[in-house]
């Protein structure tokens, strides 16, 4: 049997009020259901952050960590220009049955 193929994720969450939330993960859809169910006491419990606007995959993890280093210290202006022409009304990605395509892979 092959050895399932890991991949890692970068990811920008938002809230209904334009909150943002920078994360990785390896299990992208696992998270998202953590995060809306608020079963993590954190930030994005506390303001409701919990709406998928980008993501990248990656095959490495040291690539995924490095690349959400730098979002995280991208300004506010430069995470929403990540995802401002692909979702420029900020819909949940995370609803859309195609979400999960790898055409993003790093």
């Amino acid at each position: 049997m092959m050895p399932r193929q890991l991949h890692f994720y970068v990811y920008i969450l938002a809230s209904l009020s334009g909150t943002l939330y920078v994360g990785l993960t390896d299990n992208l859809k696992r998270r998202i259901e953590e995060h809306r169910l608020g079963l993590v006491d954190s930030f994005t419990k506390k303001y409701k952050v919990d709406r998928l606007m980008y993501y990248e995959i990656f095959r490495h993890a040291d690539a995924a960590d490095a690349r959400e280093k730098q979002i995280k210290k991208y300004r506010r202006e430069k995470k929403v220009a990540l995802f401002a022409q692909s979702n420029p009304h900020w819909e949940d990605l995370s609803k859309d049955t195609s979400w999960t395509s790898k055409d993003m892979l790093m």
